[in-house]
């Protein structure tokens, strides 16, 4: 691996980026501490690199990464001048050989701590509408299996009792048999013989478990197979000619992307998926808006944050009870955005208003996302000096947690834990802190 030719193409990115050596190897392992492995790069060890000592394959994925999120593009192999492994990184498996090669992954538990530690990438290259449907042409093959509607029924159902189970419960259990029904039960669904109206809903109700599955795999912190998942959502809706469930994936990705700070990311995907949807009824309107807002907010763009979240509140407006609720997006679902993005521009009391009056329209069914977002409400009412506000309303997100299985419900203990340490003087937090001893999990406390 030792070639000593300079790296002229990683020499030319790393000039466009304006950083130091020092700078460079940073973000390297900024990027290697989310994506689990830890590294320690130096000044000198990017300077080896831009000399042409070629790294570690393992790191090539890390430097690519850093490279993209500071230039706001994607950066290939080849690009970079790693060009062993450009024409792996441009080999692609049909959807129905990813998604099963993805799903069998995730069901195995001796796999599970690998793909947990797979890396966000701003660099995933999102397909547009016909590179997406191209990409599924090859699925259809198996000749010798028949489905009919009511297959196609059956995942429906199967998906809308597993978005329950999350909304309830969490992902945590109910990924892994999404996993399992998409390989053992859909997949040979995608490649069976049907008519072509069959077929197509067939895509469109893979799609959906596709978007869930990666939807859930976002609340355990798994970002970057969360990012899988929605590639192949966006194959099959695409395929499908399913425009409601591709523009709902891009907007998925648009949340995961502003909830993990990479607002201009989020921004461009929020963007997608409006354009996605030129025909959208005003529930879908406000459902796609309303992120819109929460994007333009977290990069600082006031006006447009706020021209969107009206559009987003005259759309909810005009909705009406027999329109279908894209994503279970309602007046509860608009408050939260609202909160966001009055949070995004410096107004905490603004959003702690309308984080409550998120929480007063909440329906019950949705435990996870109350969790979650209590927590929220009392990190931003200690953050004003709020305290026993605060330690009042984590008491609330303590009622739910324990029924709860969420990789970000966990996180907001742990914080919760943490925040109120410097408190214990005070009555309120010493109880608080007691109650929560005794719930958190001690794995979570250790964290603290």
């Amino acid at each position: 691996m030792g070639n000593r030719t300079p790296n002229e193409d990683l020499e030319r990115l790393f000039r466009e980026t304006g950083w130091t050596l020092r700078q460079f190897a940073q973000a390297v392992n900024r990027v290697g501490t989310e994506y689990g492995t830890p590294t320690a790069h130096t000044p000198q060890t990017v300077h080896t690199w831009l000399k042409g000592h070629a790294p570690n394959e393992k790191r090539h994925v890390l430097i690519l990464e850093a490279l993209a999120r500071r230039l706001h593009r994607p950066i290939t192999h080849a690009d970079a001048g790693f060009s062993s492994l450009a024409l792996e990184s441009n080999a692609r498996p049909s959807t129905v050989e990813g998604l099963v090669d993805l799903g069998r992954q995730d069901m195995d538990p001796s796999r599970r701590s690998v793909l947990g530690v797979s890396l966000f990438s701003v660099a995933m290259t999102v397909p547009d509408w016909p590179d997406a449907v191209g990409r599924m042409e090859s699925a259809r093959s198996d000749q010798t299996q028949r489905i009919g509607m009511s297959d196609v029924d059956t995942v429906i159902a199967m998906t809308e009792r597993l978005s329950e189970l999350d909304d309830q419960f969490g992902g945590r259990h109910a990924r892994p048999m999404a996993a399992a029904f998409l390989v053992n039960t859909v997949t040979p669904y995608l490649g069976a013989d049907a008519p072509e109206p069959v077929r197509k809903a067939m895509m469109s109700a893979a799609s959906d478990l596709c978007y869930l599955t990666g939807y859930m795999a976002v609340d355990e912190g798994h970002h970057g197979l969360a990012q899988q998942y929605y590639l192949k959502a966006l194959e099959l809706a695409a395929a499908a000619d399913d425009h409601s469930t591709y523009c709902t994936t891009l907007r998925g990705m648009s949340v995961q992307a502003v909830d993990l700070g990479h607002g201009k990311h989020a921004m461009r995907l929020a963007d997608a998926a409006a354009a996605a949807s030129p025909q959208a009824g005003p529930r879908m309107r406000a459902f796609l808006a309303g992120q819109q807002a929460h994007a333009a907010a977290q990069i600082g763009d006031r006006a447009d944050a706020l021209r969107y979240l009206a559009e987003a509140e005259s759309a909810m407006e005009k909705a009406e009870s027999r329109e279908k609720a894209f994503g279970s997006y309602d007046p509860s679902s608009l408050s939260y955005h609202t909160s966001q993005v009055r949070y995004e521009l410096g107004d905490v009391r603004g959003s702690i208003d309308a984080m409550m009056q998120a929480d007063a329209l909440r329906a019950s069914v949705y435990r996870r996302g109350r969790v979650r977002q209590r927590a929220t409400l009392a990190e931003r009412q200690l953050h004003i000096g709020h305290l026993e506000a605060a330690c009042a309303t984590w008491h609330q997100t303590l009622d739910d947690y324990p029924l709860v299985q969420s990789g970000r419900a966990d996180q907001r203990m742990a914080a919760m834990l943490r925040l109120i340490r410097p408190h214990l003087k005070n009555q309120a937090a010493r109880e608080l802190h007691e109650r929560a001893r005794t719930v958190v999990p001690a794995s979570l406390r250790v964290l603290t």
